[in-house]
């Protein structure tokens, strides 16, 4: 049972906070595309502008299915939301990249990683469309990031044993302050 600490910040859906065990478990698959699929993908992208983030995986609003949204987009003007349902990574590069990641589950914590510069990853969008994208720099950052939370992996698993222990130490912590965990 997820506990009860949450972010609120007039977000659309709350957002599930690290120690949550729903953050661990690997996202189910989803099978039919239907109007409630969609109305979270919406929500989820409300939830996402407002936290604000680029991103977000279902599991992060307590909803452990394979949907994730982004956005990585430089303005507000500009927005280039993606919809990706059942997404998985079929192409990587050799080449890699390392972008500070933060994460909206695991608030003022930011990780160097080094991922794959460049990914191909299928999905269906919205309507149930397979489809294919190539991404490269922060998209494909953003991709690998939201893929890991279906897989129940977060970003303190790139850090040190010694700093993640920290961290979540942190988070029991708050959570236990708050009434949860």
């Amino acid at each position: 049972m997820p506990c009860a600490h949450y972010v609120t910040d007039m977000a659309k859906l709350p957002i599930i906070l690290l120690p949550d065990p729903v953050l661990r478990r690997v996202a189910d698959p989803i099978v039919t595309i239907d109007d409630e699929v969609r109305r979270l993908a919406d929500d989820m992208l409300e939830t996402m502008y407002k936290a604000p983030g680029v991103g977000l995986a279902a599991p992060q609003v307590g909803i452990s299915r394979r949907l994730i949204v982004l956005d990585v987009s430089e303005t507000d003007d500009e927005k280039t939301p993606f919809v990706m349902i059942n997404p998985m990574i079929v192409k990587r590069s050799d080449k890699p990249n390392v972008h500070e990641e933060g994460c909206l589950s695991i608030p003022d914590v930011r990780v160097e990683i080094e991922r794959p510069a460049e990914v191909t990853v299928e999905f269906l969008d919205r309507e149930g469309k397979r489809q294919e994208l190539a991404a490269s720099d922060l998209l494909a950052t953003c991709i690998q990031h939201e893929i890991d939370h279906l897989d129940g992996r977060l970003l303190i698993d790139y850090m040190s044993r010694l700093k993640r222990d920290m961290v979540i130490r942190r988070f029991k912590k708050l959570a236990r302050e708050a009434g949860g965990v």
